[in-house]
């Protein structure tokens, strides 16, 4: 079927050409204008701190994530200066629709105030350069623009420029080492246009997503940065296949359909891999993971509808002159010629593997596994502002408002209480717990400032709803702040006494991480089964073998356990960070795990799928274990470790940045990526295949007919 695909791909290879470069183009009108409609938020459906988010919107008017903080550097206060500094935050105000001052407060060498509005993030992030002017007069006290929608609004060109440093970086060392394996030619630029068209493809694809749902600013990293490694991982393999193809005699094309029926066929099966490992992310129920599952999603499905149609297409232009080095047509051992497999490293090193099996499966699990202890010791934080770059102003303006007042002062948790009718949460029995309700959070040890009253803003019009303002001592992704949450929740609001009938709910920032925090996690080991299970039958159906996707999840499960163990070791416990340069932290953040391991359980698969791919083809010919080791790892040693190094590179970029998820996340997947291409498949699983012998292609005939493939029977 592959093959008279590629065939109708060549015959219409002119309008396949014209269609992509319609995406190239149209992709990049829509990456320029994409960033204006993601934000990183929290919020989470059907939760408590929705709930409240919700009311808070519609009763009083005001959002939260809406909400900007004004911060005015003052030597002494005076009546006279507070008068005119409310007056500038209610002009700052008028500009943004909905907007709202509040009243301004002191803090020490500060006063500040509140523009609250009902706009969402996306939305509000907008208004942050017209407020800043609008504020700013000469003679008066500086002031700061900060709060959720100026930080977002900040950290936006910060991702932006942290992409195009980690694209200076990339891109010219994935160019090095496609010189390296393909010589100067010019097969080595096919690659980079492939990628080119995949990341274009898909954030044209994200940019009409992100018009219905919410979105976060991380997508574009996930998109650029991850697609980079896979298209160009992809390319590249099909590329080396389609040299040995066309070196070997005959014409192009029948070339390229032999490619496509072989690696081809494996890239489609690896990018499927790689998506049942990232659709893990859709199905976490909180909609910034969600975000980046569509985003990462996206990336492997349109790589593979690139590699059936952009693929072909490239490669019949290149053709035979495409792929020769400085005019040289064969070399000692090119493909097309007999190798010497002797000379060969990969070749060297499998009778070596053959040799001493149980000597390299136990090294390389007491490697993986004592990397995987410090994973027993991971503290989760949804997020923290204190360790976003200092220089833009609103993460200046919240170090002066910290140091002013404290670090909760950004993000106040709110209680909104829902009374059973109007007027009710003014006097009687509600309004006394709420008394009661805000007397005991005064006493807390981790709360800073309590506001609560019987009159506007704190009870809406009708009287029926009424919100305390908690402030705490810490940030929101902060252990305590987190903490004060659940005692809040667990202790503090059923000790009010509420009267029956009446609803409490907390939201803001705080709340919110929580939510994320438990709904992130609460079913994520059904999900990781249910991944699992799929990845295992897309793998048997590959490999038409039992027992090789076994091995394979379970090694993958290792590599994960193990990267997640280094991630602990130096950004939560400090160990050799200094070297890499990364901000300093104490906790991992929250998202970084999940995305972690679907990513990499996802991408090393593309490995085991081309090497045992290579190994099956040879078993099939003459069914000898250790000449298939060989076969494979000559064959495909060489180009999945440059695969593996453009991945590494690739992910390398997002170390190199400022915003510590990505820093965690791009450390996390470099590093998972170098494990798995060097000791997991290069080693462990090459030694288990040869401890397995002729079990590794083992599929009776019953469980052939289920998977739909061709039976692989031990006698053969």
């Amino acid at each position: 079927m592959l093959e008279r695909w590629t065939r109708g791909v060549l015959r219409f290879r002119a309008f396949v050409i014209v269609c992509w470069l319609f995406v190239l183009v149209a992709g990049v009108l829509s990456a320029e204008a994409l960033p204006r409609l993601l934000s990183i938020s929290y919020a989470v459906q059907g939760t408590e701190s929705e709930r409240a988010r919700t009311l808070l919107e519609r009763r009083f008017g005001e959002q939260p994530e809406g909400t900007f903080i004004a911060v005015f550097e003052v030597a002494r206060s005076s009546k006279e200066l507070e008068a005119g500094l409310k007056r500038r935050l209610e002009r700052a105000a008028a500009l943004v629709p909905t907007g709202r001052a509040g009243e301004l407060r002191d803090g020490d060498g500060i006063l500040y105030g509140e523009i609250a509005t009902n706009l969402g993030l996306s939305q509000a992030k907008g208004y942050t350069g017209s407020l800043r002017e609008s504020l700013r007069a000469d003679g008066e006290p500086n002031a700061y623009v900060t709060g959720q929608p100026a930080l977002q609004h900040d950290i936006d060109p910060v991702v932006r420029q942290d992409l195009q440093r980690a694209e200076l970086i990339a891109v010219p060392l994935a160019l090095a080492i496609l010189v390296a394996v393909f010589g100067l030619s010019i097969a080595v630029f096919v690659p980079l246009v492939f990628a080119a068209c995949t990341i274009t493809a898909t954030l044209g694809i994200v940019y009409v997503i992100a018009h219905a749902t919410s979105m976060t600013t991380y997508v574009t990293a996930l998109v650029e940065l991850i697609g980079l490694g896979l298209a160009i991982d992809y390319s590249l393999l099909i590329l080396h296949r389609f040299r040995e193809e066309v070196t070997s005699g005959g014409s192009t094309d029948p070339a390229v359909v032999r490619t496509m029926a072989t690696a081809g066929r494996a890239v489609v099966a690896s990018g499927l891999a790689v998506a049942i490992g990232l659709a893990v992310l859709l199905v976490v129920p909180v909609p910034f993971i969600r975000s980046l599952g569509i985003a990462g999603l996206l990336v492997p499905l349109v790589s593979i509808a690139a590699v059936l149609t952009l693929q072909p297409a490239l490669l019949s232009i290149l053709g035979e002159r495409g792929v020769r080095r400085l005019g040289a047509w064969r070399r000692a051992g090119e493909p097309g010629r007999a190798q010497d497999f002797e000379s060969s490293f990969w070749t060297r090193l499998a009778p070596m593997i053959v040799r001493h099996p149980r000597t390299l499966l136990v090294l390389g699990l007491l490697i993986l596994g004592a990397a995987s202890i410090p994973f027993l010791s991971l503290t989760l934080s949804p997020g923290s502002i204190s360790t976003l770059p200092a220089t833009p102003e609103a993460v200046r303006g919240f170090v002066r408002l910290s140091d002013g007042v404290g670090p909760g002062a950004v993000t106040p948790t709110q209680i909104v209480v829902e009374g059973s009718r109007p007027g009710e949460t003014r006097v009687g029995p509600v309004r006394k717990a709420i008394e009661r309700l805000a007397d005991e959070l005064f006493h807390d040890p981790e709360v800073l400032l309590v506001a609560s009253g019987s009159r506007t803003p704190y009870v809406d019009e009708s009287g029926r709803f009424a919100r305390v303002i908690v402030v705490g001592r810490h940030e929101y992704g902060a252990e305590p702040s987190l903490q004060l949450v659940r005692r809040l929740r667990e202790s503090l609001v059923p000790a009010a006494e509420f009267p029956p009938g009446v609803s409490v709910s907390s939201g803001g920032v705080p709340p919110q991480g929580v939510d994320f925090l438990d709904r992130a996690y609460a079913n994520l080991p059904w999900i990781i089964l249910a991944v699992l299970a799929l990845t295992y039958v897309v793998l048997l159906r590959a490999f038409r073998s039992l027992l090789l996707p076994l091995t394979g999840v379970l090694l993958n499960l290792l590599t994960v356990s193990a990267v997640c163990g280094l991630l602990v070791l130096v950004f939560q416990w400090d160990v050799g960070r200094w070297l890499l340069g990364t901000s300093e932290t104490s906790e991992i953040e929250a998202w970084v795990p999940i995305v972690l391991f679907a990513t990499l359980f996802g991408l090393s698969m593309d490995y085991e799928v081309f090497l045992v791919s290579r190994m099956r083809e040879a078993w099939d010919e003459v069914p000898d274990t250790s000449r298939a080791i060989a076969h494979g790892l000559d064959r495909s040693g060489r180009v999945v470790s440059a695969a593996a190094a453009i991945m590494v590179v690739a992910f390398a970029g997002f170390v190199a940045g400022r915003v510590v998820g990505l820093q965690q996340l791009g450390f996390g997947l470099a590093l998972g990526v170098l494990l798995d291409a060097t000791i997991v498949r290069m080693l462990m699983l090459p030694s288990l295949m040869a401890i397995l012998g002729r079990y590794n292609w083992w599929l009776p005939a019953s469980a052939a007919r289920l998977a739909r493939v061709e039976p692989s029977p031990l006698g053969q």
